[in-house]
Protein backbone atom coordinates (compact mmCIF):
# COMPACT_ATOMS: atom_id res chain seq x y z
CA UNK A 1 0.00 0.00 0.00
CA UNK A 2 1.10 3.58 -0.57
CA UNK A 3 1.47 4.59 3.07
CA UNK A 4 2.34 8.14 2.07
CA UNK A 5 -0.87 8.46 0.05
CA UNK A 6 -2.95 6.93 2.85
CA UNK A 7 -1.45 9.37 5.38
CA UNK A 8 -2.15 12.32 3.12
CA UNK A 9 -5.75 11.36 2.30
CA UNK A 10 -6.43 10.71 5.99
CA UNK A 11 -5.97 14.43 6.61
CA UNK A 12 -9.37 14.86 4.98
CA UNK A 13 -11.32 11.72 5.86
CA UNK A 14 -10.30 8.82 8.06
CA UNK A 15 -9.77 5.83 5.83
CA UNK A 16 -11.38 2.53 6.79
CA UNK A 17 -9.55 -0.79 6.78
CA UNK A 18 -11.40 -1.58 3.53
CA UNK A 19 -10.13 1.66 2.01
CA UNK A 20 -6.56 0.84 2.97
CA UNK A 21 -6.91 -2.67 1.55
CA UNK A 22 -8.23 -1.18 -1.68
CA UNK A 23 -5.29 1.23 -1.94
CA UNK A 24 -2.96 -1.68 -1.31
CA UNK A 25 -4.52 -3.56 -4.21
CA UNK A 26 -4.41 -0.78 -6.81
CA UNK A 27 -0.91 0.59 -6.15
CA UNK A 28 1.87 -1.32 -7.88
CA UNK A 29 5.33 -1.12 -9.47
CA UNK A 30 7.15 0.66 -6.69
CA UNK A 31 10.35 1.93 -8.25
CA UNK A 32 13.39 4.06 -7.49
CA UNK A 33 14.12 7.11 -9.67
CA UNK A 34 17.61 8.68 -9.64
CA UNK A 35 18.05 12.38 -8.86
CA UNK A 36 17.57 14.94 -11.63
CA UNK A 37 15.62 12.60 -13.87
CA UNK A 38 12.48 13.48 -15.84
CA UNK A 39 9.59 11.23 -14.79
CA UNK A 40 7.11 12.53 -17.33
CA UNK A 41 7.66 15.15 -20.00
CA UNK A 42 5.75 18.01 -21.53
CA UNK A 43 3.34 16.72 -24.19
CA UNK A 44 3.47 13.10 -23.04
CA UNK A 45 0.35 11.04 -22.32
CA UNK A 46 1.04 9.01 -19.14
CA UNK A 47 -0.60 5.60 -19.03
CA UNK A 48 -0.64 5.56 -15.23
CA UNK A 49 -0.87 7.93 -12.31
CA UNK A 50 2.06 7.86 -9.89
CA UNK A 51 2.44 8.60 -6.20
CA UNK A 52 5.55 10.00 -4.54
CA UNK A 53 6.51 7.60 -1.73
CA UNK A 54 9.87 9.06 -0.67
CA UNK A 55 11.86 12.08 -1.77
CA UNK A 56 10.97 15.27 -3.61
CA UNK A 57 10.03 16.05 -7.20
CA UNK A 58 9.17 19.22 -9.10
CA UNK A 59 6.69 20.30 -11.71
CA UNK A 60 8.35 22.71 -14.13
CA UNK A 61 8.29 24.44 -17.51
CA UNK A 62 11.23 25.51 -19.67
CA UNK A 63 10.91 28.55 -21.94
CA UNK A 64 12.44 28.82 -25.41
CA UNK A 65 15.40 30.74 -24.02
CA UNK A 66 16.17 27.93 -21.59
CA UNK A 67 14.81 29.63 -18.47
CA UNK A 68 13.15 27.20 -16.08
CA UNK A 69 10.19 27.97 -13.84
CA UNK A 70 9.50 25.51 -11.04
CA UNK A 71 5.73 25.43 -10.69
CA UNK A 72 5.47 23.37 -7.51
CA UNK A 73 7.23 20.88 -5.30
CA UNK A 74 5.88 17.34 -5.02
CA UNK A 75 6.27 15.63 -1.66
CA UNK A 76 5.48 12.13 -0.35
CA UNK A 77 1.78 11.39 -0.79
CA UNK A 78 1.41 13.75 -3.75
CA UNK A 79 -0.14 12.45 -6.95
CA UNK A 80 0.69 12.98 -10.59
CA UNK A 81 -1.73 13.40 -12.04
CA UNK A 82 -5.49 13.01 -11.79
CA UNK A 83 -6.09 15.32 -14.72
CA UNK A 84 -4.08 13.24 -17.20
CA UNK A 85 -7.06 10.92 -17.45
CA UNK A 86 -9.25 13.76 -18.71
CA UNK A 87 -6.80 15.91 -20.69
CA UNK A 88 -4.97 14.74 -23.79
CA UNK A 89 -1.40 15.36 -22.66
CA UNK A 90 0.85 16.84 -19.99
CA UNK A 91 1.25 20.62 -20.07
CA UNK A 92 4.41 20.57 -17.92
CA UNK A 93 7.32 18.33 -16.92
CA UNK A 94 7.80 16.38 -13.70
CA UNK A 95 11.32 15.53 -12.51
CA UNK A 96 13.03 14.13 -9.42
CA UNK A 97 15.07 16.55 -7.33
CA UNK A 98 16.74 13.76 -5.38
CA UNK A 99 16.60 10.00 -5.51
CA UNK A 100 12.99 9.13 -4.86
CA UNK A 101 10.62 6.21 -4.72
CA UNK A 102 7.25 6.18 -6.39
CA UNK A 103 4.44 3.75 -7.08
CA UNK A 104 1.85 3.67 -9.84
CA UNK A 105 -1.92 3.37 -10.17
CA UNK A 106 -3.56 2.28 -13.43
CA UNK A 107 -6.02 4.55 -15.22
CA UNK A 108 -8.87 2.03 -14.93
CA UNK A 109 -8.33 1.62 -11.19
CA UNK A 110 -8.44 5.38 -10.64
CA UNK A 111 -11.73 5.64 -12.50
CA UNK A 112 -13.24 2.62 -10.70
CA UNK A 113 -12.34 4.20 -7.36
CA UNK A 114 -14.95 6.91 -7.92
CA UNK A 115 -17.66 4.25 -8.04
CA UNK A 116 -16.33 1.65 -5.61
CA UNK A 117 -14.78 3.67 -2.78
CA UNK A 118 -16.59 7.02 -2.28
CA UNK A 119 -14.46 7.93 0.74
CA UNK A 120 -11.22 7.57 -1.24
CA UNK A 121 -12.79 9.38 -4.20
CA UNK A 122 -13.74 12.32 -1.97
CA UNK A 123 -10.25 12.43 -0.48
CA UNK A 124 -8.70 12.39 -3.98
CA UNK A 125 -10.95 15.29 -4.92
CA UNK A 126 -9.81 17.12 -1.78
CA UNK A 127 -6.18 16.43 -2.75
CA UNK A 128 -6.76 18.01 -6.17
CA UNK A 129 -8.42 21.05 -4.57
CA UNK A 130 -5.53 21.36 -2.13
CA UNK A 131 -3.06 21.32 -5.05
CA UNK A 132 -4.99 24.20 -6.62
CA UNK A 133 -4.84 26.13 -3.35
CA UNK A 134 -1.09 25.56 -3.14
CA UNK A 135 -0.73 26.91 -6.69
CA UNK A 136 -2.76 30.01 -5.79
CA UNK A 137 -0.53 30.68 -2.79
CA UNK A 138 2.51 30.31 -5.05
CA UNK A 139 1.09 32.87 -7.47
CA UNK A 140 0.56 35.31 -4.58
CA UNK A 141 4.14 34.73 -3.45
CA UNK A 142 5.60 35.43 -6.89
CA UNK A 143 3.35 38.38 -7.63
CA UNK A 144 3.17 40.27 -4.34
CA UNK A 145 5.70 39.08 -1.77
CA UNK A 146 9.16 40.54 -1.37
CA UNK A 147 12.18 38.23 -1.60
CA UNK A 148 12.47 37.43 2.12
CA UNK A 149 8.71 36.82 2.35
CA UNK A 150 8.87 34.44 -0.61
CA UNK A 151 11.62 32.41 0.99
CA UNK A 152 9.86 32.27 4.38
CA UNK A 153 6.63 31.23 2.62
CA UNK A 154 8.44 28.37 0.86
CA UNK A 155 9.91 27.07 4.12
CA UNK A 156 6.51 26.99 5.81
CA UNK A 157 4.76 25.49 2.79
CA UNK A 158 7.14 22.53 2.60
CA UNK A 159 7.33 22.09 6.39
CA UNK A 160 3.55 22.03 6.89
CA UNK A 161 3.03 19.61 4.03
CA UNK A 162 5.76 17.25 5.25
CA UNK A 163 4.39 17.44 8.78
CA UNK A 164 0.92 16.48 7.50
CA UNK A 165 2.29 13.13 6.33
CA UNK A 166 4.44 12.54 9.39
CA UNK A 167 7.79 13.45 7.83
CA UNK A 168 8.69 16.64 9.72
CA UNK A 169 8.55 17.76 13.32
CA UNK A 170 10.08 20.23 15.78
CA UNK A 171 10.17 22.91 13.05
CA UNK A 172 12.92 21.08 11.16
CA UNK A 173 12.61 20.16 7.49
CA UNK A 174 14.86 18.36 5.07
CA UNK A 175 15.35 20.61 2.06
CA UNK A 176 17.44 19.03 -0.72
CA UNK A 177 17.39 22.21 -2.82
CA UNK A 178 20.20 24.23 -4.33
CA UNK A 179 19.99 27.99 -4.29
CA UNK A 180 19.49 27.87 -8.06
CA UNK A 181 16.48 25.56 -7.63
CA UNK A 182 14.99 27.82 -4.97
CA UNK A 183 15.54 30.73 -7.33
CA UNK A 184 13.77 28.92 -10.17
CA UNK A 185 10.77 28.41 -7.87
CA UNK A 186 10.65 31.94 -6.47
CA UNK A 187 11.73 34.00 -9.47
CA UNK A 188 14.97 35.16 -7.85
CA UNK A 189 18.65 34.81 -8.71
CA UNK A 190 20.91 32.46 -6.71
CA UNK A 191 22.86 35.52 -5.54
CA UNK A 192 19.67 37.07 -4.19
CA UNK A 193 18.65 33.81 -2.51
CA UNK A 194 22.08 33.55 -0.86
CA UNK A 195 21.84 37.09 0.50
CA UNK A 196 18.33 36.59 1.92
CA UNK A 197 19.29 33.26 3.52
CA UNK A 198 22.18 34.95 5.29
CA UNK A 199 19.85 37.70 6.54
CA UNK A 200 17.35 35.19 7.96
CA UNK A 201 20.16 33.29 9.71
CA UNK A 202 21.73 36.46 11.14
CA UNK A 203 18.34 37.61 12.44
CA UNK A 204 17.88 34.31 14.27
CA UNK A 205 14.82 33.31 12.26
CA UNK A 206 16.28 30.12 10.79
CA UNK A 207 19.29 27.85 11.13
CA UNK A 208 20.60 26.26 7.97
CA UNK A 209 22.73 23.15 7.73
CA UNK A 210 23.50 21.12 4.62
CA UNK A 211 20.16 19.87 3.28
CA UNK A 212 18.24 20.91 6.39
CA UNK A 213 16.52 24.06 7.66
CA UNK A 214 15.30 24.70 11.21
CA UNK A 215 12.61 27.32 11.71
CA UNK A 216 13.69 29.04 14.93
CA UNK A 217 11.42 32.01 15.66
CA UNK A 218 8.30 30.73 13.93
CA UNK A 219 6.05 33.58 15.08
CA UNK A 220 8.36 36.23 13.66
CA UNK A 221 9.04 34.17 10.54
CA UNK A 222 5.32 33.76 9.85
CA UNK A 223 4.96 37.53 10.01
CA UNK A 224 7.72 37.79 7.43
CA UNK A 225 5.97 35.20 5.24
CA UNK A 226 2.50 36.71 5.86
CA UNK A 227 1.01 33.23 5.80
CA UNK A 228 -0.78 30.61 7.85
CA UNK A 229 -1.66 27.01 6.99
CA UNK A 230 -5.37 27.54 6.29
CA UNK A 231 -4.82 27.31 2.53
CA UNK A 232 -3.81 23.64 2.92
CA UNK A 233 -7.30 22.74 4.21
CA UNK A 234 -5.96 20.22 6.71
CA UNK A 235 -8.98 20.46 8.97
CA UNK A 236 -11.67 17.78 8.80
CA UNK A 237 -14.65 18.27 6.48
CA UNK A 238 -18.00 19.48 7.84
CA UNK A 239 -19.78 16.80 9.86
CA UNK A 240 -22.62 16.51 7.35
CA UNK A 241 -20.15 15.81 4.54
CA UNK A 242 -18.44 13.04 6.51
CA UNK A 243 -21.84 11.59 7.39
CA UNK A 244 -22.89 11.70 3.74
CA UNK A 245 -19.89 9.67 2.60
CA UNK A 246 -20.41 7.20 5.43
CA UNK A 247 -23.99 6.59 4.27
CA UNK A 248 -22.96 6.44 0.62
CA UNK A 249 -20.25 3.93 1.42
CA UNK A 250 -22.74 1.66 3.18
CA UNK A 251 -24.99 1.72 0.11
CA UNK A 252 -21.99 0.94 -2.12
CA UNK A 253 -20.99 -2.01 0.08
CA UNK A 254 -24.54 -3.38 -0.10
CA UNK A 255 -24.70 -3.04 -3.90
CA UNK A 256 -21.35 -4.80 -4.26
Amino acid sequence: MSRALARKLSNFLELTDQDKTYLDRITFARETVPADRDIVGFGEVPATMFVIERGMAIRYRVLRGGERQILSFMLPGDLCDLNVFLLKKMDHNVASLEELEMSRIRRDDVLKTYFKRPRIAAALWWSALQAEAISREHIVALGRRRARSRLAYLFFDIYWRLKAVGLAEDNVLNLPLTQAEIGDALGLTPVHINRVLKELVEEGLIDKQRGQVQLLNTEALQKVADIDDHYLHLDAPPREIASYFHDLERLTDVSN
